[in-house]
């Protein structure tokens, strides 16, 4: 792979020179070393990129900014994120996306196939074999030194065959172009390749910003891939069809998360964490609000050694305890296969064109970039004659010198040095050449330069036996011109992977055919994470709705220009007093002020534009939005994208904003809760998932509203209008207390409306009687005998509402004029809504006990890999994970 003399550099120029603003036309240059994907080295087009050219010269370099602004839009509307540790973006970096796809030949894909289907059959053949007998360590094809050292060779997985006989489901390999036009593999991804759902977020964002030239180019579709995949995996499953797949997640700090819940929602398989799953009798089971359900198959996206922390890496939190001894079984199956990790290290490359001719009789069709693994002395030597042109590397993951070194920037003393530390311990290092990457032409903002690039396809077991390619891929490209890094977490870029077809693209969707009759179903068991994490979301929207809207009142009462009706500052006291009782945080502000108007003054300021304030909106919607992150598959686009716009207006919210910018940020929030209230009520199907949610929203309800009547009506001497009304305004029930009585507030009629009516939204009693509903209708409710702790605490805290008496309640019974039996009432409520809570999530959250779990006993007695590519080095890039 020596490249060629360099040629000379192209220039191809995009738009006439009659454009309408022939001062700056387009060109691109493209680079004389490298391969260029977009033009030749006489500067003509190559085959495949007319039809892109032609829409990039209708648009101008102005339509494009333009409608790829939109592009960017809509991939932050859709929440696509890559998850980089240590940036400060952290979960709301935005996924890098160029406009331009990389295009590709038919007749090119199809070598290009080819080869990787051989290289999938290879790597699963050699698998097959260090995990059964070993007949190419015996026969030394393969060295059991470099088999035995790697901590990817999983012992607990030796002498036992997966459920289905193949051990690669899904398959990864990175290829690089090199300067003479051939495709070489870089790296092999076989534990649990990730980037098919970026690919396809890639398809669908580029295919609306490039339309006409998606049509006329005749791209090759996607779904078919991931239908063959799914399909293959139902094939080895005992339930075939009837099936339930998981996608198994590290969590939501994974870089690659947003894809995960992406492909569980895309392929209609649960998206489960490892705390989700359990291991009962040899098999695998979904904790779900009925009990347990039994799992057929995992697609893992963990690392082969955090899968289970039983057999495997004891501190992992992320797995599942008991996972390697349910794949042993044949209970379960698994994609990949534990232990498939171990061929993905490059020491194997050298290897592999003698293992394919031996293995399967042919020869390699898709050569890896030139290896030397040092555990060989003709290959140390090798290494050591040509130093300085290579690149070291560790045979084995998780090393401390784990970077790439580069022989040609060392000095002699320190290539001496190197060379002593791999003569020690020649087995832990490998040498590979240094390639230039193809590259092809990127959007910068204003105008086209080059980049380089490399190309990730993937490989789906098929159910005949043999393999099918994704056609297309995810095609990686550095950030800048000079740079040769394609890592995303180190900056990188994607692109879209077309694939032309030599003929009309026919039409298919991955949803099954609904010919003839179809069996109605409604429903299904929500697995007990998901119920769990949208009751707590409801429940911290709920309680930002509450915090919003106190903060909106005590802004209006400091507003010189807009006191209003029933703005009164003397209600001051009361809000700050309920503020601090529904979100506590510090009592009094920076400058510890005993004036109320001061002290209300600093509040707000703390409360709305310091994030790092505790109590403040920023860490409430902050909750909010790492609840909808672990239930991304289960939400809709829509409201997925309030909730990150809620979260993201705080979390870049500062201090320095006076009153006037608070109310005019807090109306806007209103409006923002009123939008995610309305997609609840009118969008979401009355299951499971709705109702839990819907729990969170009314039982933080009862808590706040009772907190705030508790501040306002019943500790402190009996108020004037003023307190009245401004709990009127924090209920947003002013406009009823109006048109009912048109007077001033009084504290019976208040209390009817807020505490008693059950035909108020806002009311403790209206909202009471839908937690009841609630509670009816969960799974379990309809058993005989005496009702669930939590339906009784609920039945409990209605009967007290309704058996209350509102003219002993509103009575000013105190000798400071406290209303003492609306403070004990009160209070009730407050002690009994958490210990609601709590019997709730006793019954259907922990899994504790189960009703079908017993049953289910008894009846069976009998990463991320897109992350770390070397600097300057070829890509060599590894999959990350695990967090």
């Amino acid at each position: 792979m020596t490249p060629p003399a360099p040629l000379p550099s192209a220039r191809v120029a995009l738009f006439p020179a009659d454009a309408a603003d022939p001062a700056e036309p387009w060109g691109y240059a493209s680079s004389g070393a490298a391969y260029d994907e977009f033009v030749d080295p006489l500067g003509q087009l190559r085959p495949g990129w007319s039809e892109t050219v032609r829409e990039l010269e209708r648009l101008g370099p102005d339509g494009l900014g333009r409608r790829w602004a939109r592009g960017l839009a809509e991939l932050e509307e859709n929440g696509v994120t890559y998850n980089v540790y240590g940036d400060p973006r952290g979960m709301h970096r935005p996924w890098a996306l160029d406009p331009l796809p990389l295009v590709l030949g038919a007749d090119e894909w199809a070598g290009i196939e080819a080869g990787a289907k051989q290289r999938a059959r290879l790597l699963d053949a050699i698998l097959d074999d260090l995990y059964g007998p070993r007949d190419l360590l015996a026969s030394g094809d393969l060295p059991a030194s470099l088999a035995f050292a790697h901590p990817g060779y999983l012992r607990p997985c030796c002498g036992w065959t997966p459920a289905g006989g193949r051990r690669l489901l899904l398959t990864a390999m990175d290829l690089a172009r090199s300067p003479d036009g051939r495709w070489w593999v870089l790296a092999d991804r076989t534990q649990a390749p990730s980037g098919a759902g970026y690919c396809l977020e890639n398809r669908l964002v580029v295919s609306r910003r490039l339309p006409d030239a998606f049509r006329a180019a005749r791209i090759e579709r996607l779904a078919r891939f991931f239908d063959t995949l799914l399909r293959s995996v139902r094939a080895v499953c005992p339930r075939g069809e009837a099936a339930r797949i998981v996608l198994l997640t590290p969590g939501p700090y994974n870089e690659t998360y947003f894809e995960h819940a992406y492909m569980a929602r895309y392929l209609g398989v649960t998206l489960a964490e490892g705390a989700d799953l359990t291991v009962r009798h040899g098999g695998v089971y979904l904790k779900t609000l009925g009990g347990l359900e039994p799992v057929d198959a995992v697609l893992r996206r963990l690392d082969d050694d955090y899968c289970d922390p039983l057999e495997l890496r004891g501190e992992s939190a992320i797995g599942v305890p008991g996972l390697v001894r349910a794949a042993r079984s044949g209970r379960v199956v698994l994609a990949n296969a534990l232990g498939a990790g171990v061929v993905e290290s490059p020491a194997w490359s050298p290897f592999l064109p003698g293992l394919c001719r031996r293995v399967l009789g042919q020869e390699l069709r898709l050569p890896s970039i030139a290896t030397w693994w040092c555990g060989q002395p003709d290959a140390f030597a090798h290494v050591r004659d040509h130093l300085t042109d290579l690149v070291i590397k560790p045979a084995m993951p998780g090393r401390a010198d784990a970077q790439p070194i580069f022989g040609d920037q060392l000095s002699q003393d320190q290539r001496d040095e190197l060379l002593t530390r791999i003569a020690e311990h020649p087995e832990a290092y490998l040498a590979q050449e240094s390639v230039d990457l193809s590259t092809a032409p990127c959007w910068n903002g204003r105008s086209l330069d080059r980049r380089h690039l490399i190309l990730r396809i993937f490989v789906a077991a098929a159910p005949d036996g043999g393999y099918t390619v994704l056609p297309g891929g995810l095609t990686r490209v550095s950030s800048s011109p000079e740079s040769r890094v394609t890592s995303m977490q180190r900056g990188g870029g994607s692109k879209d992977t077309w694939v032309r077809s030599e003929g009309p693209v026919a039409p298919f969707s991955l949803l099954r055919s609904a010919d003839g009759d179809q069996a109605v179903a409604r429903g299904a068991d929500l697995p007990s994470r998901v119920a769990d994490n949208l009751y707590w979301l409801g429940r911290y929207v709920d309680r930002a709705e509450a915090v919003v809207r106190l903060l909106r009142a005590i802004a209006a009462r400091l507003s010189d220009d807009a006191p209003g009706w029933g703005q009164s500052p003397e209600a001051l006291p009361d809000l700050m007093s309920a503020l601090h009782a529904v979100a506590p945080g510090p009592e009094k502000g920076e400058n510890d002020a005993d004036d109320p108007w001061t002290l209300a003054e600093a509040v707000l300021q703390q409360r709305v534009f310091d994030p790092g304030q505790a109590g403040s909106l920023a860490g409430i919607t902050g909750n909010a939005y790492g609840l909808a992150s672990r239930v991304r598959d289960r939400i809709s686009t829509d409201t997925w994208r309030i909730i990150s716009q809620l979260e993201s207006t705080f979390e870049h919210a500062r201090q320095g904003g006076d009153t006037a910018d608070a109310v005019a940020l807090l109306d806007r929030v209103v409006l923002t809760l009123a939008a995610f209230a309305g997609l609840n009520h009118e969008s979401m199907t009355r299951n499971q998932g709705w109702r839990f949610l819907d729990l969170g929203r009314r039982i933080e309800r009862v808590l706040g509203l009772s907190r705030v009547l508790r501040a306002v009506l019943a500790l402190g001497e009996a108020r004037a209008a003023a307190g009245l009304e401004a709990v009127l305004e924090v209920a947003d029930s002013t406009m009823t207390y109006r048109d009912r009585y048109q007077a001033a507030a009084a504290a019976s009629g208040v209390l009817d409306l807020l505490v008693f009516d059950e035909s108020n939204p806002r009311s403790i009693a209206f909202n009471l009687v839908q937690i009841e509903a609630h509670l009816t209708a969960l799974p379990g409710s309809d058993r005989p005998g005496a009702r669930a702790e939590d339906h009784r605490l609920s039945i409990g805290m209605l009967a007290a509402v309704r058996l209350a008496d509102p003219s002993v309640l509103s009575r000013a019974d105190g000798p400071r004029g406290e209303r003492k039996s609306l403070d004990v009432f009160l209070d009730g409520l407050i002690a009994q809504a958490p210990a609601l809570s709590d019997a709730l999530t006793r019954r259907f959250l922990s899994h504790t006990q189960s009703p079908r779990t017993l049953g289910v006993e008894q009846a069976l007695d009998t990463p991320d890999d897109l992350a770390d590519a070397a600097p300057d080095d070829v890509a060599h890039d590894a999959d990350g994970g695990a967090p």
